[in-house]
């Protein structure tokens, strides 16, 4: 096979063509400082970097969700602590009720301040945060109790209360069911936990603390003793049953408060893990590029040289 100048001249282009082309590559990647811009340069990493995006992305989500849940387990634990210190000064006044030398005004005064920590009970079952109310169930936009007062004896009770604030409400209606639904949020992939307390759950327990707020006000109305009897008996017993179910509550709160904060420290690893598995792949190691664009540089002057040595011969050559 006759091998001509042009034949020559052609090869010698296409390859100092791709050294340059090289010599380019390289210096788009070190003033960039990404080992790609196409996914010609590296169909495998551009793969691999888009799944990593996804998933840093995904990540930073389930990082916000575990702040929320968090948020809302302490809001939600500084509730409970303040119901349980309610029922406590309940139990107080049923104690001190049963003092032998307590008479109808004593026990009225009583009453007055068992109705101000009921009022007291109701406002803060109506804790918002964040425009939300903490134990209104999946009905967030609405207070979950009231006060109905008595038009006889004035007493206070504790009672749900429909959206728009009347009362009461019916236990058959979508309301109800709302109000006792969960709030459920992603924390990591495939992970749904189930994080708010409602209501129901706090008056709803072994007892109905609804009735049984309503019972000792009335025994402490009364001049019946069998009715007095019962506020440091029956009435005091259920009121330790009462505190009971808050503190299993709480502690059930708490269980979930040292869940979240587990996998927030989970999410906070995984995702350095996953940023630095994704600067491995898109970063430029800088030291090595500046030796392989040393390298190419060498090669792409070397072929020009070359070429000039190789390709001299012109027409006035041929003429002398």
């Amino acid at each position: 096979m006759r091998i001509t100048n042009k034949m020559m001249a052609n090869s010698f282009m296409t390859d100092m063509n791709n050294n340059l082309e090289n010599l380019n590559r390289i210096n788009q990647q070190s003033s960039s400082g990404k080992n790609f811009s196409k996914p010609s340069h590296d169909p495998a990493g551009v793969i691999r970097s888009m799944q990593l995006h996804t998933g840093i992305d995904a990540n930073k989500q389930y990082n916000k969700n575990i702040s929320n849940v968090i948020n809302w387990l302490d809001v939600t634990d500084t509730a409970l602590d303040q119901i349980g210190k309610q029922l406590g000064k309940i139990r107080d006044k049923l104690e001190e009720a049963g003092n032998a030398g307590y008479g109808e005004t004593e026990r009225k005064a009583l009453k007055d301040e068992v109705n101000g920590i009921i009022a007291s009970m109701s406002q803060t079952l109506n804790t918002n945060f964040d425009g939300k109310y903490v134990f209104s169930g999946t009905r967030v936009t609405g207070k979950p109790t009231g006060i109905q007062k008595d038009g006889t004896t004035k007493n206070n009770s504790i009672d749900y209360i429909n959206k728009d604030g009347s009362m009461p409400l019916d236990p058959a209606g979508d309301e109800y069911k709302q109000m006792n639904g969960k709030l459920k949020a992603e924390i990591s992939e495939g992970v749904v936990m189930e994080y708010n307390v409602t209501a129901m759950e706090v008056l709803q327990g072994d007892v109905d603390l609804r009735k049984l707020l309503e019972n000792i006000v009335n025994h402490l109305d009364s001049d019946d003793p069998k009715e007095i009897n019962k506020l440091y008996g029956e009435d005091l017993g259920n009121i330790d049953k009462a505190l009971d179910n808050v503190l299993r509550i709480r502690a059930e709160v708490g269980a979930k408060q040292n869940r979240m904060e587990a996998a927030k420290e989970m999410n906070k690893e995984t995702n350095f893990n996953m940023t630095e598995i994704l600067s491995n792949i898109e970063d430029v190691n800088y030291a090595e590029k500046h030796m392989e664009f040393a390298v190419l540089q060498a090669v792409y002057i070397s072929s020009l040289q070359t070429s000039a040595k190789i390709l001299q011969p012109t027409l006035m050559d041929y003429l002398r």
